[in-house]
């Protein structure tokens, strides 16, 4: 009787601690896990920025070779003729006359350049109207919609002075009734008293994306530039040091001209598909997942330098077409790697620009996304990005994308708005923990998509943080981030910038990891289980 009693209650026993060691196991799961991830729960991911698509002040020495470097697409520049000492403007800001009669320089005084080649260039007016003249003798007006031979103009330079002629020879000249026209005699020279001498002042010079770097080498080098580049930016290695700090994710950002890589539209260089191809490799020898992201659609969805824009300007969510293009480029992508063991998810958009991407368009493309997503694989997670600038994340939350693993991405930086300039470490800190956090905990309980900090940085606006207030900082965004329900990536690798460099910082220890979420539940869920299973032994005896 004793015996069947002890036998009856070991049985009771291994069934108790069967069922709750199975229900921690749920409880983890449901809580934490996200599908298709080796050991760990979430996304404890970094960002392969600057790679496959170019930011120049990730690495601004790619760009060091190109002539007239300070002249690429989209430079703003002004002209002020110095003999009238006056400027060049665009009545109107464009779509009419252009006149040499401005003592001062605003909006429709400044000029958006379309470089052409080495000393060719077209001028795009504030309203998007280019700089035009039909011949020899003619008045330059502002009112050509696209450009071609009548708006390109050859730049002779002498350091801020500027010459400007036609394929004709023929050189524009600010005459005394304050109109520019092609008529100059002869060649002029570089002193302050002929009329066609101006002083060029480049206002802005900010886009270094892979249009400009295309653009102003030409293909042939801008091609060496890239495969060096690419070739040695990221290696195997890389993912050998992720693997070892237990990243898991790569989230990885492609051009839209992936999808047409033996030969791309011009100006953009092939090769990165090849690239992308052999990240999938490395990852796959070390467990690690990717995220392919598609930072740069047709047209530009937010006229950044990462979106490849040409010149500043937004034009995806006007365009049909471009919206078509960026649908056939998922298409691509999902066929693609769809069945690849190493892919998490595709991330549909990067960054669409509240002022410029209506919601209800964006909402359109990220629907139609995620079903061109799911012809090919019904569990790879469709990542939408919210919309940079003035937007509630809880617009994507609430827009009923599709049914099942749909990710949101949120990026955090305390940084690129006045709000955080003045800043101490210590306000930055309380404010990761104090307005990241809640927001962070609502969104978990929207029951809506998971939440991904797709990006975020171990750097701020305080000018002489210490390493221990780094430290803290990095410490405090972690452990808020690892609450994201799918959760994060930090932004980026490599970068000539010390503390936006991930390995530059776990080198230096600026920014200390510690284990995962998904580690530590896990080591607490053993270490309960064993307190368990000693309760049960000490039982039976």
């Amino acid at each position: 009787m004793l015996l069947k009693a002890a036998l009856s209650m070991d049985r009771g026993m291994s069934r108790w601690v069967g069922a709750f060691l199975l229900s921690c196991w749920l409880v983890f799961r449901t809580a934490f896990c996200v599908e298709g991830l080796y050991r760990d729960a979430k996304v404890r991911g970094v960002n392969l920025g600057g790679w496959l698509v170019i930011e120049g002040w990730i690495k601004p020495s790619l760009f060091d070779g190109i002539p007239n470097g300070d002249m690429l697409d989209g430079t703003q520049v002004q002209l002020k003729s110095v003999n009238l000492q006056k400027y060049v403007c665009a009545e109107n800001g464009g779509g009419t006359t252009v006149s040499v009669n401005r003592d001062a320089a605003s909006m429709w005084e400044t000029f958006t350049l379309w470089r052409v080649s080495e000393f060719t260039f077209q001028f795009r007016s504030s309203s998007g109207q280019f700089l035009t003249c039909e011949g020899e003798g003619c008045s330059v007006f502002a009112t050509a919609k696209t450009p071609s031979a009548t708006e390109t103009f050859y730049i002779e330079r002498n350091d801020s002075k500027i010459h400007i002629k036609l394929s004709t020879g023929a050189y524009l000249q600010a005459t005394t009734a304050n109109q520019l026209t092609a008529d100059y005699p002869g060649e002029p020279g570089w002193d302050d008293d002929n009329a066609a001498t101006f002083l060029m002042t480049i206002v802005a010079n900010n886009l270094h994306g892979d249009y400009q770097l295309a653009n102003g080498y030409g293909h042939s080098k801008a091609k060496e530039v890239l495969q060096k580049h690419r070739s040695t930016f990221i290696t195997i290695e890389d993912f050998s040091f992720l693997y070892r700090h237990r990243i898991n994710t790569v989230r990885i950002p492609v051009g839209w001209w992936i999808a047409f890589d033996h030969n791309p539209p011009a100006p953009f260089i092939e090769g990165s598909l090849e690239a992308l191809d052999n990240a999938f490799t490395w990852a796959t020898s070390y467990n690690i997942k990717c995220i392919i992201d598609l930072h740069a659609a047709p047209g530009s969805q937010n006229g950044m330098e990462h979106s490849a824009s040409r010149d500043g300007t937004t034009g995806w969510p006007t365009s049909p077409d471009y919206i078509s293009k960026t649908l056939d480029v998922i298409d691509f992508l999902a066929k693609r790697y769809a069945k690849h063991p190493a892919l998490l998810g595709i991330e549909l958009l990067n960054e669409p620009s509240a002022a410029s991407v209506p919601l209800d368009i964006l909402l359109s493309y990220y629907r139609q996304g995620y079903e061109v997503v799911r012809k090919y694989s019904s569990s790879a997670y469709v990542i939408m990005c919210q919309r940079i600038g003035n937007a509630d994340p809880l617009e994507l939350y609430q827009a009923n994308i599709g049914s099942h693993n749909i990710v949101v991405d949120l990026h955090y930086y305390n940084l690129f708005d006045t709000f955080f300039v003045n800043m101490s470490s210590v306000d930055n800190i309380q404010f990761i923990y104090q307005s990241r956090e809640a927001q962070l905990k609502a969104l978990n309980g929207s029951n809506g998509p998971l939440v991904f900090i797709g990006e975020w940085v171990n750097e701020w606006n305080v000018t002489s943080g210490s390493q221990a207030e780094y430290q803290d900082f990095g410490k405090a965004q972690l452990e808020v981030y690892n609450a994201a329900s799918f959760g994060w990536a930090y932004w980026t690798l490599k970068n000539d910038r010390q503390h936006w460099d991930f390995e530059w910082n776990i080198r230096n220890n600026y920014l200390q990891l510690g284990e995962s979420p998904g580690r530590q539940f896990a080591s607490q869920l053993v270490i309960l289980a064993s307190a368990v299973a000693c309760l049960f032994l000490h039982n039976s005896l």
